[in-house]
């Protein structure tokens, strides 16, 4: 299937993460689990009031020894895959020690990475320098934070890799922002603008009287908040995602 155009990614960064996952609910129940990350994803740097949204490519790395000469070339493949990436890439690495100590982020990674058209990274491991990436405008999202690169190489490139619990395959389209990231299926990418908007839009039953009792400083009774919440309730099962 054809990736999303530039113009479709940007529409979909008009909405959070948690919006985004509240759409593909829209899709069927099986999208309730299995599309999201789990808890240790934290934005270290990069925009906070706007998600990042790319293709993702991906590698395993390692700090414990020095490189190989062989994984020393890793290195390079993993630029050229994300300079062939169609569209803005999110460079998702997964650090195979039992306990990271070495740090493959720092501000000439992202740097490099940013020229070559990634906008951020998901990393399973560290990063550091982290007002320099912020400065650059470069995402970082990581499960730790590091001092040290220690001895960090490439081991693989190209792979699937686990981060927070979820395989992130080559290419896959990523959502990601302060509350943590989704992989977005393939097959209803080009319908989830609508869905995410239908989605928005059955929360207000709810959020504009809640918001108005809240300006006029009167507490809403039990029987209007049942209704309010049933109205919502049913304008989410009316989504079209056809």
């Amino acid at each position: 299937m054809a990736k999303l155009t530039a113009e479709q990614l940007e529409k979909l960064r008009e909405f959070d993460s948690p919006t985004i996952c509240n759409a593909l609910e829209a899709f069927g129940a099986k999208y309730r689990f299995n599309c999201y990350g789990k808890p240790g994803m934290v934005q270290r740097a990069g925009d906070r009031s706007k998600p990042m949204i790319g293709y993702a490519v991906t590698a395993k790395v390692s700090s414990m020894a020095p490189a190989t000469p062989a994984q020393a070339q890793l290195q390079m493949d993993l630029y050229a895959k994300n300079r062939e990436q169609e569209g803005p890439s999110i460079i998702c690495i997964q650090d195979t020690d039992k306990e990271p100590i070495g740090s493959y982020w720092g501000e000439v990674q992202a740097t490099t990475h940013k020229s070559l058209g990634a906008v951020g990274t998901l990393v399973q491991g560290g990063v550091r320098d982290i007002p320099a990436a912020d400065e650059l405008g470069f995402y970082f999202m990581s499960t730790e934070v590091l001092v040290s690169h220690a001895f960090i190489h490439v081991e693989v490139v190209d792979c699937p890799v686990v981060i927070c619990g979820l395989t992130i395959n080559p290419g896959d389209l990523i959502h990601a922002d302060i509350h943590g990231f989704v992989v977005i299926p393939e097959d209803v990418a080009p319908k989830l603008y609508e869905a995410c908007v239908g989605m928005a839009d059955a929360e207000l039953p709810v959020l504009e009287p809640c918001r108005k009792a809240i300006a006029d400083g009167v507490r809403p009774s039990m029987e209007d908040l049942g209704k309010w919440r049933a109205a919502m309730a049913a304008a989410r099962k009316n989504v079209k995602v056809d």
